[in-house]
């Protein structure tokens, strides 16, 4: 076991090397730059992060060779720095580290990255581990609490599903879940905000933050209360998809181990319904589901909030990632992209020590990394 484990966390360092290198090489040919951003906002043509792409369109409809603040003409290779001091741009370079070659940038990148020194935000003057550590909280809530209660939920359902399987509970319980999975979450959240949130018809819950003003004087129990007022709908808009996955991928493990040799010589045996099903299928059975605990809790935690949090003005680590691409903010791209990768793949191998866990037969030293 300590062998695998030990093959797995080495096999990471060329992963995380592969997944900067491709991220960094598609960079170097994405249009715009955080240099290009500052010189829209100086020509007043930046108006947010999208705007990079065509800002700076006055300055760069003007004459070649219009002469700039410092008296020389420019052959500026940015757009829009058409009337720009070159000595100005030279120092933008210089402060965004773009004054050095590409090979150079990233051999420098990897080595903080290695000592988990992510450097400072370009626009914000914070570190990115500090911006991280401001966007965790939300961040946690919504994968901890989503994934506890898609699981709550999903397992006993998923079970009532497959021991009636075929009857009218489990015919009209799967049209539900269906219709569920197929509505996108960001357009049940908004339905949620007319119907709930002031929208059109009822005001019961609120639209921003995880907390209301002033929630550090309430008494401890109103502070609970009040945080899973906040929580409410974000956590249902996000869920509907995941419940319905780990609702049918429960009934169908259940239905495999039900139809299997052993179950039909324990029901011989005399063994009851209960015992047949919670002491024989149920390990077998809730393998792939709560092994698959980490994975579905990362994705929760990482990927599955983006327009949720925008929706419902949560400032979490989807917004600060999404956020960042725009705006060409390079150290809080690479340094969540490292982090998230990192994370990644440390909760694969904490999956596969689950099934481990759950079921001893399973020998990763027998298997091929």
């Amino acid at each position: 076991m300590s062998a695998y484990i030990a093959r797995r966390i080495l096999l990471m360092i060329p992963t995380l090397l592969g997944i900067l290198f491709v991220s960094f090489v598609v960079v170097q040919f994405a249009p715009g730059g955080p240099v290009e951003r500052v010189i829209a906002q100086l020509s007043g043509a930046d108006t947010g992060g999208t705007s990079r792409i065509s800002g700076g369109n006055d300055f760069a409809q003007r004459a070649p060779g219009q002469v700039g603040a410092g008296g020389d003409a420019i052959n500026s290779k940015y757009r829009g720095a058409q009337g720009l001091d070159p000595d100005f741009i030279k120092k933008l370079e210089v402060q965004f580290g773009f004054d050095k070659p590409a090979p150079e940038r990233f051999a420098l990148m990897v080595w903080n990255f290695a000592r988990f020194d992510f450097g400072k935000s370009y626009f914000r003057d914070v570190s990115v581990i500090q911006l991280i550590k401001e966007k965790l909280p939300v961040s946690i809530s919504l994968g901890i609490w989503l994934t506890l209660i898609t699981y709550l939920i999903s397992i006993p359902l998923g079970i009532r599903k497959a021991v009636k399987d075929g009857t009218r509970f489990d015919t009209w319980t799967s049209a539900v879940i269906i219709i569920g999975f197929a509505i996108p979450g960001f357009l049940f959240a908004i339905l949620l905000i007319i119907l709930f949130a002031g929208g059109s018809f009822l005001n019961l819950f609120p639209l921003r933050g995880l907390t209301s003003d002033g929630w550090s004087q309430f008494p401890w129990y109103w502070k609970i209360i009040d945080y899973f007022w906040h929580l409410t709908l974000p956590l249902l808009s996000m869920g509907l998809s995941a419940f319905a996955t780990m609702t049918l991928l429960t009934k169908n493990s259940f239905l495999d181990e039900i139809r299997k040799q052993y179950v039909m010589t324990a029901r011989a045996k005399g063994c009851s319904e209960g015992q047949v099903l919670y002491g024989h299928i149920f390990r077998n059975a809730m393998l792939i589901v709560i092994a698959g605990f980490p994975g579905a809790f990362i994705h929760a935690f990482f990927s599955g909030s983006l327009l949720i949090e925008t929706i419902f003005s949560l400032d979490g680590l989807g917004l600060l990632s999404f956020e960042s691409v725009l705006n060409r903010d390079y150290p809080v791209v690479f340094g969540t992209l490292y982090i998230f990768s990192l994370v990644g793949l440390v909760v694969n191998l904490v999956s596969d020590l689950t099934y481990m866990w759950i079921d001893p037969r399973i020998d990763f030293e027998a298997r091929e990394v």
